[in-house]
Order: C-alpha cells, then structure tokens, then sequence
C-alpha cells in the first residue's frame, strides 16, 4: 500500500497520480476535509496557475539546477488540460492578474474537484486523521496515527509547511523529516506582509497603488513591482509580499536588517525634477496626479514642504527632499506578521536530500518528498500552486513505480 500524508494541494495530486500503479492507495489528512490553503488563495477565487513561471523568480537555498528541473517537470499547459479535462474545472485567463482561476470564481470547485478524482482513481481518503510518528519498518514503512497503526510498502510526505496554521499546518513533517536524518534548511515565513511598530502609517490604512520595490541585505538584493497596501499595521500587496522573506531572514543575531526602498510611480528623478520645476499650482496637487492625495499629503508633510508651496516658490533643498521621497522612499518596517498570514514557507527539506526524477528520499528508500515541505518558494500569483501540482505529480509517479 501506498500511504499520502497530507490533502493539500501537492498531497491531492500525489494521490491522483499515485493510484495510476495500481497498489491500494490511502490519504491521510488531519483536517476534516482537506485542501483548506486552496480555499482562501486568490481571495476564495484559487489562482490555480500563472500565465508563465519563473523560475529565477523562486528562492531556495538549495540547487538552482534541480529547482528549475522540477519546474520544468510538467509543462503549464499540461497542468491547465489536466484540470480541465481530468478534474473537470474549466479555468478562465485574467489578463490583469496574469492568472488562471476556474472559470466559476470558486475555489472550492477544485479543492472537491482534486478530492471526486482522487476517489474516481481509488484513493482512499481518512480525514480527521493526524500522523503521529513514522518509522522505517522491514516490510517498507510504519505510521503511527491518531487512529491507530498504519504499514505501507511506500509513503508520500504532502504535510506542507508552518504557514497559515488555521488551515492544519503545524510542521511535522519537517520533524518527521529531520529526524529521518534529512537535511532541512532554516525555515521562515515567506510571502508575509510587513508591521511597523509603532504603526506610522496607519493614517493611510486602505491606500493602494502600484509601486517598485528593491529589498536589499548582505545576504539578498531583490527587487519587485506590483500593488502595494498600507495596513492597520503596516504594510501589504504583491510587492510587499514578494520581498518579504529579505526582511524576515535579515537582523538575525548580528546581521544587520534590510533595507526596503519604495517608487511610488513611474516617474524617476529626472521627470520629478522637470515636473517640479516647470509645473505650476501647488506642489500637493502636482503629486496627486501621480499618487493617491492621502500619501501626497503624507510626502509633503515628511519633506518639510507647507501644503500651500506652490511649484514656482519650491527651495531646492525642499524639492530634493521631496524626489528622494518620491524615487527613494525608506519604507520603516519593524517585523512581519509571521506563519499567521504568511503564504508560504521559506526553506525545507533541501532539494538535493531527493532523487530529482521521482523525488524519493536519497536518505530514506521508499520515501517520497514535495510540495510546500521542499525547500523552495515562488512568487505571488499561482507560482507556489505550479510547484506544488508538480512536484505532487512527480511524487505520486515515484511512488506508483
């Protein structure tokens, strides 16, 4: 028998996949039905996939070369034909979010769309059933579970990470695979959005707009653009989240903490400069066509610029503080907001512990490694559901053979 610990989304898929060989196949999930990260994503719409993946865009301490040859493992668009013609969900191309969701808006559709194939296949599926302990055994593996004992010839770890740990993430298959002798690399809450303490921007809670951001460390530089979101307590959006893990990894012990630099618009020095110079009326209302007038407002208080300075009568030193705001903006974070909200987790099991083609262990024969559990991440919008459908599938195929 083949046993899958987890339902989530690579778990479902390793499952479907896994059956394909043939020998009983069981699922074991701790929640009562599975697949709960798949229902909040895309804000209950699930961005099943990317418009393209990226491979230089996902982070892991591991190797670059097996990272991009599991990517590369099944093709986008023999992911999008296997929902929809396997799982039977038509999904729909936004332009704007350069994403794939199902064509109904629901993500519930392919969370019980993944679990009706994965019974169609033969997959058993026991919810309500958390693992306990897994051990090598002579005749393949030995599971211990909270309703009782388990022997399979193969096991399937889908256990996912720490984050969003109201939809039953709790890290033990990072445990189990630690103590199973695996290399595991320092974990982090990645794809999280950043606080500031005390909150100094809560003056402009619900102002969004698109920006560029470049995070930089000793140990990373990494730049990103998209929407941007001020928060209650800090800050969120795309942007944010996809340079978030730079922060969350910096200021540990003595390391020094990153620096996170905001454009808030298109315009560069050089257009600010001629704009300040040649445009006339109030400076506010030269900002304002290019920035919310809540965050123009804010700029022109932190630059020391009157709200009624009009253009003709800016000081140069006003005018360079105010494009080095503009351009060159120190946004102050303070911390994230943790595993609670973050998307996904940073490092895992190192991707050289597993046999590239099948993702068995090289450590531990008959064992089987993906998902979130792996030590790697990609951006925001669909990247980390790529990964996860692939490496599930190779899983499951590893397993099966």
């Amino acid at each position: 028998m083949i046993v899958i610990v987890g339902a989530g989304a690579a778990g479902l898929t390793a499952a479907i996949f896994a059956c394909t060989g043939g020998e009983p196949v069981t699922v074991v999930e701790r929640t009562r039905d599975g697949g709960r990260k798949i229902l909040i994503s895309g804000g209950g719409r699930c961005n099943v996939l990317p418009a393209a993946l990226e491979p230089r865009r996902f982070v892991t301490d591991s190797s670059p070369a097996i990272l991009q040859r599991l990517l590369r493992s099944w093709p986008l668009g023999a992911q999008r034909e296997f929902f929809e013609r396997e799982i039977g969900v038509p999904l729909a191309y936004e332009a704007e979010t350069r994403k794939w969701f199902p064509a109904s808006g629901r993500a519930r559709d392919i969370r019980d769309g993944l679990v009706a194939r994965a019974r169609r296949a033969g997959a058993r599926l026991e919810f309500d059933t958390a693992l306990l302990d897994l051990q090598p055994a002579p005749a393949g593996w030995r599971l211990l579970t909270t309703r009782g004992e388990i022997q399979a010839a193969r096991v399937v770890l889908a256990t996912g990470g720490l984050s969003v740990p109201a939809t039953g993430s709790d890290g033990a298959g990072l445990r189990l695979s630690a103590a199973l002798g695996h290399v595991v690399q320092e974990t982090y809450p990645a794809l999280t959005p950043l606080v500031v303490s005390p909150p100094r921007h809560e003056h402009l809670s619900g102002v969004s707009l698109p920006v560029r951001l470049r995070a930089r460390s000793p140990r990373e530089d990494m730049e990103a653009q998209g929407g941007f979101l001020f928060t209650h307590r800090g800050y969120s959006g795309p942007s944010v989240l996809d340079v978030s893990h730079v922060a969350s990894r910096s200021g540990r012990g003595d390391a020094p903490r990153a620096s996170i630099h905001v454009r808030w618009c298109e315009l560069g020095s050089r257009e600010w400069e001629e704009l300040l110079i040649g445009g006339g009326g109030r400076v506010v209302n030269l900002l304002a066509r290019h920035v919310p007038q809540r965050l123009a407002d804010t700029l022109m208080i932190e630059a020391g610029v009157p709200p009624d300075r009009r253009a003709a009568e800016l000081r140069r030193d006003e005018r360079t503080k105010l494009i080095d705001l503009l351009v060159r903006y120190v946004l102050p974070w303070t911390g994230d907001e943790g595993y609670r909200k973050a998307e996904v987790t940073g490092g895992g099991v190192a991707l050289d512990e597993v046999e590239p083609g099948t993702l068995e262990s090289r450590r531990q024969p008959g064992l089987f490694l993906c998902g979130e559990l792996l030590d790697a991440f990609g951006p925001i919008g669909g990247h980390n559901f790529a990964w996860a459908w692939a490496t599930g599938r190779l899983a499951g195929l590893g397993a099966a053979r």
